[in-house]
């Protein structure tokens, strides 16, 4: 992949999964109901607005807010940062770890701007789920993270049945 089609990868991935998750979320604002989830396809979809002051699964909601604060918003915002800048200054990425670390960065970048928008607080809407067996609530910010991250550890595993190890 030549330098430019990776930064044009990278700057298209990042604009999409802040804009769709920003756009979904602000739908999901306005029109979902408070304390009630809507049910679609037999149960296996619910939408359900809640605002997470944690991080995935609501891991850290319940630390003092000055220490949520600096996890998840600085220590967020130093990870995206340095994902971003291994983007742009280290040549020559295979299209998969591109387009993985792309992913994780834009979905870490939108909850950010959740964070600092909403005093700390991520807006999640999604859940599903089978029966008892469900998800937690999440957002397409924490779909585009989990998938490049998925892709990241697919692409070792290749890479170490490769090499041999």
């Amino acid at each position: 992949m030549t330098r430019f089609i990776q930064l044009v990868v990278v700057a298209i991935t990042l604009l999409s999964c802040v804009g769709c998750d920003q756009a979904t979320k602000a739908i999901a604002k306005e029109h979902l109901p408070r304390n009630e989830a809507l049910s679609f396809a037999h149960d296996s979809i619910r939408l359900q607005y809640t605002e997470n002051k944690g991080a995935f699964l609501s891991i850290g909601s319940s630390l003092p807010d000055r220490t949520r604060g600096l996890l998840f918003t600085v220590g967020i915002g130093v990870i995206v940062s340095g994902i971003l800048g291994y983007l742009l200054f280290v040549p020559a990425l295979s299209h998969a770890t591109t387009i993985a670390l792309s992913l994780i960065a834009g979905g870490g970048l939108s909850n950010l701007v959740d964070r600092m928008a909403y005093g700390g607080n991520v807006v999640d809407f999604l859940n599903i789920g089978f029966g008892s067996l469900r998800t937690g609530i999440f957002n397409i910010a924490d779909v585009a993270i989990m998938v490049g991250a998925t892709i990241l550890i697919v692409r070792s595993q290749k890479d170490e049945r490769r090499l041999g190890f």
